[in-house]
């Protein structure tokens, strides 16, 4: 199982790369949009150079959050669980609900990002994330999916 998580976390990694990388372009575009001549206030009423600084600004945030994951994502060591443990970060989990079953991996950070062999990460902060902490198997969890109410069981965690 070590391999199978050494292989999605580094799935992750990939995802959350190239997502960092799109963000900073967009940044660059929105601070050299914020400051070209254009966007130079014609009156006392035109914010266009001021959206843009604020759009910028929140670009750079947006880089900043996915360098920080990165670098945790890059030391982050998930172990190895059983079906005696509880659900904690790193801890990859299959429910089932009347729908079959999915597997869902808990992350410090990406979550909502599909990973190959139909897992999905998922983040502590989560509503989904935060049920799923603590938990056991064959405990049942009433979540919401696809605007439906619907409960799962936990069946394995490794």
């Amino acid at each position: 199982m070590a391999s199978a998580k050494a292989r999605l976390k580094a799935e992750l990694i990939r995802h959350l790369e190239a997502e960092l990388e799109a963000a900073r372009k967009s940044h660059e575009n929105a601070a050299a949009a914020a400051t070209h001549e254009e966007a130079r206030a014609e009156n006392d009423k035109d914010t266009r150079g001021l959206e843009q600084s604020y759009l910028a600004r929140g670009h750079a945030m947006r880089v900043a959050e996915l360098e920080t994951a990165i670098v945790e994502l890059n030391v982050f060591e998930p172990r190895a669980y059983t079906d005696d443990d509880d659900i904690a970060i790193g801890a990859l989990v299959t429910v089932e609900d009347d729908d079959g079953s999915r597997q869902i991996w808990l992350v410090p950070h990406g979550g909502g990002i599909s990973l190959g062999k139909g897992v999905t990460a998922v983040a502590p902060t989560s509503p989904l994330g935060a049920k799923l902490m603590g938990k056991n198997v064959d405990d049942e969890l009433e979540i919401v999916r696809a605007g439906t109410k619907r409960t799962v069981t936990i069946v394995e965690i490794r």
